[in-house]
């Protein structure tokens, strides 16, 4: 095993993130003071070409209008309640399944928030469950020196990943596929909503809208999404990110945090139920949702699942990080929360994007990155012209 004293420093806030330092700590290499981002055309373009992976740049951090945080204001007033007994569900089911000495792992970024949320809800119940976040970078795998830095220092067998959501579950295939050389880690993923019955450890398979999803570092503590680039990172460190302290006038990260634990004490009384509800499920994890990908992508011709991102919270993300084609939304489910989908159709539009309505699809939204892209590819069937 390697000796914990050959082995980066986490990192934590107020000096990287604006979360509090005893709220999760970061297995991460600051890069802070390094120009990462590139226009999402460019990045597309790249990317697509096989010039470069994702995980080697970031895009430039989309500044949300005031029509939108208005709409990330909405969602979370109105769906906190719903992330709260969600948080409630996973966090006593893994007591019940995975006892109460736990070491929460959430994958960054978008798992920081409900790790902290998960964190927070144990800590109502005198368990004081530590907080780390790692990287996990889809064709790449999970930051082996993080588990190397878990493993020196903690259980692996109490380790518990979290995540925000499942898409079409490329990422639980990857962390199982990194995991199987570690032996003691378990790859039960948490997630708060696994609408591509992914995992065994949910709050809801229901694709629903969880308000962080809205925005990008401003509510994930000002920290961007994880860079894994050879050129920038020496053997032996974690994989790397920013902390855009900049931005903090328009943070949201805690704001977010403490609405939804704000509703833990309500919500409270409703957990035992909720959670004998998902232990009489068949909890198997079928990936349904990858067969529904694979069916996409063959209708619209794109030729690349990873072109293809289910979910609120997925389609989110095509719409503020990459070159968005259209916008697939289930009207059903629009029909039974009329909201959810709202920021989904203002960033559509403000990109000119076309959203049409499919009924019948496992998911509330799906985006379809523009596939075969370039920077002349503006035609209606994603191809150049």
């Amino acid at each position: 095993m390697t000796s914990s004293t050959e082995l980066p420093t986490p990192l934590s806030g107020p000096r990287f993130s604006s979360y509090l330092p005893d709220e999760v700590s970061w297995l991460l290499s600051d890069l802070s003071g390094v120009e990462l981002e590139a226009p999402a055309e460019e990045r597309e373009e790249a990317i697509q070409s096989g010039g470069a992976h994702y995980a080697e740049s970031l895009p430039v951090e989309y500044q949300p209008s005031a029509e939108y945080q208005r709409l990330f204001a909405d969602a979370l007033d109105r769906t906190a309640r719903r992330v709260a007994l969600g948080v409630g569900v996973v966090a006593e089911l893994l007591r019940a399944e995975r006892g109460e000495e736990l070491l929460l792992a959430s994958l960054a970024r978008a798992g920081t928030p409900v790790g902290i949320l998960l964190r927070r809800w144990g800590l109502r119940a005198g368990l004081h469950w530590p907080h780390v976040a790692v990287s996990i970078v889809r064709g790449r795998g999970i930051d082996e020196v993080a588990l190397r830095w878990i493993a020196a220092h903690h259980d692996p067998s109490a380790v518990v990943f979290v995540d925000g959501w499942t898409g079409k579950g490329a990422i639980v295939r990857e962390l199982s596929a990194a995991l199987a050389r570690f032996p003691g880690f378990s790859d039960d993923l948490a997630v708060l909503a696994d609408p591509g019955h992914c995992v065994r450890t949910f709050g809801t398979r229901e694709d629903y809208l969880i308000p962080s999803a809205c925005l990008n570092s401003t509510v994930s503590g000002l920290v961007s999404r994880t860079v894994l680039n050879e050129r920038l990172l020496a053997p032996g460190r974690f994989h790397g990110a920013k902390f855009y302290a900049d931005l903090a006038p328009v943070d949201a990260s805690n704001r977010f945090l403490d609405v939804v634990s704000s509703w833990f004490d309500d919500v409270a009384p409703e957990v035992p139920a909720a959670v004998a509800v998902v232990r009489a499920q068949d909890r198997t994890a079928t990936f349904t949702g990858w067969a529904e990908v694979e069916r996409v992508s063959e209708h619209y011709d794109i030729g690349d699942v990873n072109l293809v991102k289910p979910g609120v919270g997925e389609t989110t993300r095509v719409l503020l990080r990459r070159v968005p084609w259209r916008v697939l939304v289930r009207p059903e489910a629009e029909l039974r929360h009329p909201d959810d989908l709202a920021h989904v159709r203002l960033l559509a539009a403000q990109r000119g994007v076309v959203v049409e309505e499919v009924p019948g699809l496992s998911y509330s939204a799906i985006g379809l990155i523009h596939p075969r892209f370039t920077r002349g590819a503006t035609g209606a069937d994603g191809r150049a012209v």
